[in-house]
């Protein structure tokens, strides 16, 4: 094990020398010096044919001088050496899954060439201590870690939602993801081996994993990359795998501030949050036991105070908080049921293994047929719709009569002990409630309400997609209000309302964090209506964004600032994030 003392020794340098201005490579000869690394088939300078890595997954991307296809880590660090070099600026990216537009180039306003590195490749994990940790590679993903979980019967810190998508690990990491999960928290880790860029321009190698893996930058990715290092006993140095305070902070319904957000500085250190300010290289995570038993309760209310009353009492008084609480307003329960009812019936007969490889071919589709100018616009999204169609409806009749009974909605799992505290407490909450009630689900009911739940982001992105010529822009909010908060569901004032087609509701209620995505009228302005429903939330004392990170989207805010300064003195990678300068700093002169 290194201390910090000992890892500022193993710090391998790039000589500053390299970063005279006489001698700079110049952007071919970058390109050559690659080539020669990866091979040709690994770096991709064809703006047609590189395509792909450089656009966002709903928006967003710019131009690259090249994005690279590394097939080990040290080909990530000779990468890097290059690239600093060269005085380029590096975008780390995995599987590309974000939707604030923050693994991909913004633009093509850079003052230096820009070069995408992809890590997919390097996707190994290594369960240690007896499977209640995993070591993880960039390219990992949360999907993969799921499996390899189940079969030592663990679990990892999310589930369904972005692992399905393809996620990947370190990605959550560094945006202090969140998840469905009300016990897990963000995605956060102290524990980490990356690579940076210091006030003097050098590449440095930092590692804090807490596993002796050699001297050299070579030792340590080599014996990473193969799994050479004792996986049984890994020390404990006291340092986090997960936010092991989160329970009782999303517990405490009395604080006048959300439970997470992205720009939360207790949980920004070194790779976690980093936002693709470190190319990192590894993680070490904290794994969960799996629940013996589990219950799904569906509750349905006309009353937003009911729902309020309810998740303070829960969290106050149970001694065992739900596994899962997600909230659906009645209009993106209709939404998800019709617009992501393909994606609810992929998984629900193909399974969650099959969904990955499904959106990468839908993604390779799609980005071919957007060369043909003569293609209609989001033609894999129009036929997917047109055959759910074909198909019977697929809800389960008790949730399609809470439908039409409440406005409200509110899937709650309990596991193991909380079953039976959930059962008596329903019992005697809504005894005497006029405006609500529940019901037990049986297993099929459990799986349908959660699956129309997952599949309610992308409904909102298809319904504005088949809708395109009858309304606007659609803009997508994650936020995180107060924990103290009753009146959870925002009253918009009619400067707002007047833009709004639809307003789409839903998210994690015992975290308090919610999703809200806003079909615009056709014409309306979005910068301009994005610009007052954040006033709004500002006033309210709400956090933006609580779970996707800032991107390209957001502004971030002074401690997120000054975190992603310190982290990259010389603003070198992933540039403009947080709406940040894209320049390159003179740490001589920073203030």
């Amino acid at each position: 094990m290194m201390n910090d003392t000992q890892s500022q020794d193993k710090e391998h340098h790039i000589s500053s020398s390299n970063r005279d201005s006489q001698g700079m490579l110049s952007p071919d000869q970058v390109l050559d010096k690659l080539t020669q690394l990866l091979g040709a088939s690994n770096v991709q300078a064809d703006p047609e044919k590189n395509e792909h890595y450089r656009m966002g997954w709903r928006s967003g991307g710019g131009s690259a001088l090249a994005v690279l296809f590394p097939q080990t880590l040290l080909e990530i660090w000779r990468s890097l050496e290059v690239c600093v070099e060269g005085d380029c600026i590096i975008i780390m990216q995995a599987a590309k899954t974000g939707l604030t537009e923050g693994s991909t180039p913004s633009g093509n306003d850079y003052d230096r060439p820009v070069v995408v590195i992809n890590t997919l490749a390097m996707n190994q994990l290594y369960l240690v201590n007896d499977n209640e940790q995993v070591i993880s590679l960039p390219g990992a993903t949360l999907h993969q870690l799921q499996s390899q979980l189940n079969a030592v019967n663990r679990a990892p810190h999310s589930v369904i939602g972005s692992s399905t998508l393809g996620a990947s690990i370190i990605g959550g990491i560094s945006n202090n993801s969140g998840g469905a999960l009300v016990k897990r928290g963000p995605a956060y880790t102290e524990l980490a081996l990356f690579a940076q860029i210091n006030e003097q321009g050098q590449l440095v190698l930092v590692n804090h994993l807490d596993v002796e893996l050699g001297d050299t930058p070579e030792e340590i990715l080599t014996n990473l990359q193969n799994g050479n290092f004792d996986k049984r006993e890994l020390p404990d140095s006291g340092k986090l795998a997960s936010d092991k305070e989160y329970i009782a902070r999303v517990k405490d319904v009395d604080a006048s501030t959300p439970s997470r957000f992205n720009a939360d500085k207790r949980r920004l250190y070194e790779a976690s949050g980093c936002a693709g300010k470190l190319a990192v290289f590894a993680v070490r995570l904290d794994t969960y036991p799996i629940a013996a038993k589990e219950k799904t309760f569906y509750i349905g209310t006309n009353s937003v105070s009911e729902l309020a009353q309810l998740r303070r009492q829960i969290l106050s008084s149970f001694d065992n908080i739900p596994e899962v609480g997600e909230y659906m307003h009645r209009d993106i329960f209709d939404v998800s049921a019709k617009y992501g009812k393909d994606t609810f019936l992929s998984i629900k007969h193909l399974g969650t293994d099959a969904l990955p490889r499904l959106f990468s071919i839908k993604g390779a589709i799609d980005a071919k047929f957007h060369k043909w100018s003569w293609m209609p616009k989001h033609f894999t999204d129009k036929v997917m719709q047109f055959i759910a169609t074909l198909f019977p409806k697929h809800l389960p009749k008790r949730m399609i009569e809470y439908r039409e009974q409440y406005e409200h909605h509110l899937i709650l799992k309990m596991s193991d002990e909380g079953i039976a505290e959930a059962q008596d407490f329903l019992k005697t909450f809504f005894a005497a409630s006029d405006t609500g009630n529940y019901f037990e689900c049986s297993q099929e009911e459990s799986e349908s309400a959660l699956l129309n739940r997952f599949a309610a982001a992308g409904a909102a992105l298809r319904y504005e997609i088949i809708h395109e010529k009858e309304v606007g822009e659609i803009l997508a909010l994650d936020i995180a209000i107060p924990r103290n908060e009753l009146e959870w569901l925002e009253t918009l004032p009619e400067e707002i309302e007047k833009h709004l087609e639809m307003k789409l509701y839903y998210g994690h209620f015992f975290c308090y964090v919610f999703h809200q995505d806003y079909i615009l009228e056709k014409g309306s302005d979005a910068h301009l209506v994005k610009k007052m429903m954040l006033e709004l939330l500002s006033a309210r004392g709400a956090k933006y964004p609580a779970e996707h990170n800032v991107g390209h989207l957001y502004e971030a805010e002074p401690d997120l600032q000054n975190f992603y300064k310190s982290l990259d003195p010389t603003n070198s990678f992933n540039p403009g994030i947080g709406k940040m300068s894209k320049t390159k700093r003179n740490c001589s002169c920073c203030v």
